[in-house]
């Protein structure tokens, strides 16, 4: 009988879900405003037109049909792979900054999963009520006034996910003309694919998921916890003051008048817990760091609130290193390698924006390269040696443009003055050209040179902008 208890199932344990409540401070209006920026700037970005020098459309597009990305004047192009690995870390790097710095300042403020989800909660409270009212509504039976209210939430989450799908489809194609297509139902599978993905996700991601994504699926929370130390920014309890000798009590009447809580010991946290009742994560911040924590600052603003209304001095709570509040971080000797990652990460990310800066101004308008077509000589009928070389040439210009092929090295009479190639933009056109010469020329030729330029410059003779090519010339062997 015993056995049998023993192995038993254990009963499984309830989970109580997170319901924030609200409060207001400094960093909620931070967040708030960072929010409407964001959300301004990618529903509206698609929308607006970008008059340039180079090129006039969209401010922002990916032009997979072109393979080509346009930010503002700028066009990038698969080639340009260099620009592509500087963005890449430079959007590392300033992960790697704001985690050594500042803890987890971007899960907390500029993390997509928290500006949909409070986006989310927003609609949340302002359908349900504040925290408590929701709450409630969670434990009341089934009624009108449940299914009124959680079906004009749902509703409302769908039309922001559904939005949200369509404005970045809006990214991969001329906004006007691809909203007119899905609207009537002519736009390619693609797009209707990627809008019923993302409006899924982003509903389950935001509405259900919420910070269990940052908690559990998110790999940087979990690195982000090995890239800090005591110099490190963080939300932070001063747990000397909160606690000191006497710990944590209510504001009795003995505890209400200045400075009488530090007389006898006792800490300024008073213990009412609304810290934890704001934490997006349910964190208690009082138990010191925790990785689920994303330093979001809503506990501060709730811990200020309380410690103005009972007339104590605020920041109980706040962002500061740890070394200037935590014992044992103070006793820690910070080493020279803590400010050298600092340091390093901070030389990395200049590195990379200097290195894109560089890579922007030296972008080539074009790409070329020329090779030596199979057979690699005919023999002609007159006994002349005849080889055919191929041109792959890419515009990444915003126009089309002509280009003037010249050959030097050569005799005069082995091939044409110039060869002219017209390309439209974004594209990758393919050209030949023969040089014909005699076995006697052929025996002693090693090589010419073409030189690509466009024809604008061409006419202008403006040789800065062309591109030279060094041909080896092969009468029977490929080199």
């Amino acid at each position: 009988m015993q056995a049998v208890i023993a192995g038993a199932a254990k009963p499984a344990r309830k989970i109580i879900p997170i319901v924030p409540y609200a409060v207001k401070g400094k960093y909620r209006n931070l967040k708030t405003g960072i929010l409407l920026l964001a959300y301004t700037v990618y529903f509206g970005l698609p929308w607006l037109t970008w008059h340039g020098a180079a090129r006039s459309g969209q401010p922002l597009l990916f032009d997979l049909a072109n393979s080509r990305f346009f930010l503002f004047d700028i066009v990038i192009f698969p080639q340009d792979l260099m620009v592509l690995m500087a963005i890449m870390v430079m959007a590392a790097t300033m992960l790697f900054v704001s985690a050594a710095l500042y803890g987890r300042v971007f899960c907390g403020f500029f993390c997509f999963q928290t500006l949909w989800t409070d986006a989310f909660r927003m609609i949340e409270g302002w359908v349900q009520g504040e925290a408590q009212a929701r709450i409630r509504l969670m434990k009341q039976p089934w009624g009108l006034e449940k299914i009124a209210k959680l079906g004009l939430t749902h509703a409302l989450w769908l039309v922001l996910a559904l939005a949200t799908a369509v404005t970045f489809t809006l990214y991969f194609a001329d906004a006007r003309q691809l909203i007119s297509a899905i609207w009537e139902g002519r736009a390619p599978m693609a797009a209707y694919t990627a809008i019923a993905t993302i409006t899924a996700t982003t509903y389950v991601a935001a509405g259900f998921a919420r910070e269990n994504i940052c908690r559990v699926a998110c790999p940087y929370g979990k690195f982000q916890s090995a890239m800090q130390d005591p110099l490190t920014k963080t939300v932070v309890y001063d747990a000397a003051r909160g606690e000191r000798t006497q710990g944590r009590q209510p504001p009795a009447k003995a505890l209400k008048e200045p400075g009488s809580r530090q007389q006898q010991g006792v800490g300024d946290c008073i213990d009412c817990g609304y810290c934890v009742n704001v934490c997006p994560t349910g964190v208690d911040i009082r138990k010191g760091f925790q990785i689920d924590c994303i330093a979001c600052g809503l506990c501060i603003d709730a811990c200020n609130t309380i410690m103005k209304s009972i007339q104590l001095p605020t920041g109980l709570i706040d962002f500061r290193q740890a070394a200037a509040v935590e014992p044992a971080a103070k006793s820690a000797t910070i080493s020279f390698a803590s400010r050298l990652k600092q340091y390093g990460y901070l030389g990395l990310m200049a590195l990379a924006i200097v290195f894109f800066a560089y890579k922007i101004q030296h972008l080539e308008p074009f790409v070329a390269n020329i090779q030596q077509d199979q057979p690699l000589v005919t023999r002609m009928s007159n006994g002349d040696l005849k080889s055919r070389y191929i041109v792959r040439l890419t515009n990444k210009e915003a126009q089309a443009q002509t280009y003037v092929l010249t050959l030097q090295g050569l005799p005069p009479d082995a091939s044409p003055a110039r060869h002219v190639m017209h390309v439209p933009s974004g594209k990758t056109y393919a050209s030949t050209f023969s040089i014909v010469v005699s076995p006697q020329v052929a025996q002693t030729l090693q090589g010419f040179t073409a030189v690509i330029t466009p024809m604008e410059a061409h006419e202008r003779a403006e040789p800065e902008q062309a591109q030279e090519f060094s041909l080896a010339y092969s009468s029977g062997q490929a080199h």
